[in-house]
Order: structure tokens, then C-alpha cells, then sequence
């Protein structure tokens, strides 16, 4: 019996007690603090720009032509470009510098450039020459004109002279053919008649293979029987 109360006795105990793992005190744990993101890298400068040697001066100038026609120049130099197009538009480039716009009075250039412009050869010119139908007689109002043409071959001192003989449709194409041939050479031998070399005068006839108003076969046009004079 005395056993049995000291077994009941540790039941209690037990009960009272029960087998639990000891608590352990609390423990303040401090925030890690948030680390700030590195700053970017600095970028970096860019490379400097290779130093330009010094450039002889240049100058370019847009001239008109004997129409009031206007091409076009591009001037550039290391990657900068500068376009010209207008008459008398002007680039300059000295010392380190890309072109420079500029625009110079007509005068001022003619005055810069007048060896160059002295040295140019003369523009190209041409003359029409008409004749009377069937013929290698030229027509009335074609003389005044071989007579300019003449004044203009003397003011040039080694002209190259083309001279090509048409016809109209009239006529079979051989008889055209040659016929046109003997326009050219009559216009020859009257220039060199006058002076000209007769080696700086190149003659060919082209029948009626260009008109210059275009018909139909077996028509009689006066502006088609001519002669064209290239002058350079």
C-alpha cells in the first residue's frame, strides 16, 4: 500500500511538472541596417578630337552659267560638309577651320579669280543653218547668221568646229542621205574659206534620220533642212 502512494504520489508530480524544454529568455536582435547602392561609375570622357593640321587657304565659288543656270558643290572636310547652291555661294577653309559659308559680290570674284577666269575656255556654242529645199544654197535668213558664226570662230583661237548636215523627209533616204553630206561640206568650205583651219572642222551628214520637228514621210519642212554648227 505505502508503494502504491508514493507511485500515485509521482504520478502527480509528473502532472504537475510535465516534461517541457526550458523557455529561453527573449534576446533583442538589432535590425541589420540597409546599405545605400553603390553610386554609378562616372562615365567616361569621350576622346578627344584628333588636332586638325593647318590647311593651306581654299577658297571655292559657284559661278553661273551663261543661262543663269546654278549647279551644285559639296566642300567638305573631315566629316563637315558645307553645300553650295546659289551663284557666287563661297566656301573658305584656313588654319584648323571646316568650310566657312561666305558669300562674295560678283565683282569681288571676278577681280580674286581673274587669271582663272582669263584661262577658261570659251563656252561651247552652236549655230542652226538653213537651206533652200533640194539644195546646198543656204536660205535668205541663214546669212546674217554664218556671218555671227564667223565673228564668234575668230574671237577663239583653236575653235573644234562639228558641223552635221539634215534634210526633210522629201526624197528617197539615200538622196537625203547625200544630201545632207553636202550641206555640212558647203558649210566647211565656207568657214575655211574664211580662215579656219579646215583640220579643226569635222563634217558628216545625217539624212533624214533627226528631224527637228518630226513629220511624217514625203514632207516639206524648212526647219528640217539645216545645219547644226557645234562650236567648242
Amino acid at each position: 500500500m505505502f508503494e502504491a502512494v508514493l507511485l500515485g504520489a509521482f504520478v502527480a508530480l509528473m502532472l504537475i511538472f510535465p516534461n517541457e524544454p526550458p523557455t529561453a529568455a527573449p534576446v533583442a536582435v538589432a535590425p541589420e541596417p540597409i546599405k545605400a547602392a553603390p553610386p554609378p561609375p562616372e562615365p567616361a570622357p569621350p576622346p578627344a578630337a584628333p588636332r586638325r593640321a593647318n590647311a593651306a587657304p581654299e577658297l571655292v565659288v559657284v559661278l553661273p552659267s551663261a543661262d543663269g543656270h546654278v549647279g551644285m558643290v559639296v566642300v567638305e572636310r573631315d566629316g563637315e560638309r558645307l553645300v553650295l547652291n546659289q551663284a557666287y555661294a563661297t566656301s573658305r577653309i584656313a588654319g584648323t577651320s571646316g568650310p566657312q559659308p561666305v558669300r562674295l559680290p560678283e565683282q569681288e570674284v571676278r577681280t580674286v579669280f581673274a587669271n582663272t577666269l582669263t584661262a577658261l575656255p570659251a563656252r561651247p556654242v552652236s549655230f542652226l543653218l538653213y537651206f533652200v529645199r533640194g539644195s546646198d544654197v543656204l536660205a535668205d535668213d541663214s546669212k546674217a547668221e554664218l556671218g555671227r558664226m564667223l565673228e564668234e570662230l575668230r574671237r577663239r583661237a583653236a575653235p573644234d568646229i562639228q558641223v552635221v548636215g539634215h534634210t526633210d523627209t522629201l526624197g528617197r533616204t539615200e538622196a537625203n542621205d547625200k544630201l545632207s553630206l553636202q550641206r555640212a561640206q558647203r558649210v566647211k568650205a565656207d568657214l575655211v574659206t574664211q580662215g579656219i583651219a579646215a583640220g579643226r572642222v569635222q563634217a558628216s551628214g545625217r539624212g533624214e534620220r533627226e528631224p527637228l520637228v518630226p513629220t511624217a514621210d514625203g514632207v516639206d519642212e524648212p526647219r528640217n533642212r539645216r545645219v547644226e554648227i557645234s562650236v567648242r
